[in-house]
Order: C-alpha cells, then sequence, then structure tokens
C-alpha cells in the first residue's frame, strides 16, 4: 500500500486516519478480492461468510454503524 511511504501525498498524518486505511484495505483484501489459490475470498475460504461483497455492502454497514454509534452517544 502506498498509504505506509512518506513520499505521496496519501500519507496519513493522523494515526486514526492510517487505521482506517489499513482496516479498509484488510476488509476489502478478505471480503472482495477473490485469491488464485482457493478460488474464492479468505473469508468465504474460513466460513465467515458466503457471498462475495462489493462497496454497497461496505457503505451499508457504515451507515449501520453511525446510527447505532449516534444512538448510543444519545443515551449518554
Amino acid at each position: 500500500m502506498r498509504r505506509f511511504t512518506r513520499l505521496t501525498n496519501g500519507f496519513s498524518k493522523k494515526v486514526e486516519n492510517h487505521a482506517l486505511a489499513v482496516a479498509l484495505f484488510t476488509t476489502c483484501y478478505n471480503l472482495v478480492r477473490i485469491h488464485r489459490t482457493v478460488r474464492v475470498t479468505p473469508a468465504m475460504a474460513a466460513g465467515v461468510t458466503d457471498r462475495l461483497w462489493e462497496i454497497v455492502d461496505f457503505v451499508k454497514m457504515l451507515k449501520d454503524w453511525e446510527r447505532i454509534d449516534a444512538k448510543q452517544a444519545a443515551i449518554c
């Protein structure tokens, strides 16, 4: 990932942004990318999911997470 190098504009100056970029990369690697050796995604091979994910699924998951986080913040 180019995010790990300092020579680009995409370098994460904040630790939070860096952690989120790594999380996004890891999620796409495990849920979206089909690997040649197992011919499915690693998550499908491990039995975590039974289908190939798309970007729409990530957006929906993020919106659900933000909604739950906002509800919890309102309770506190």
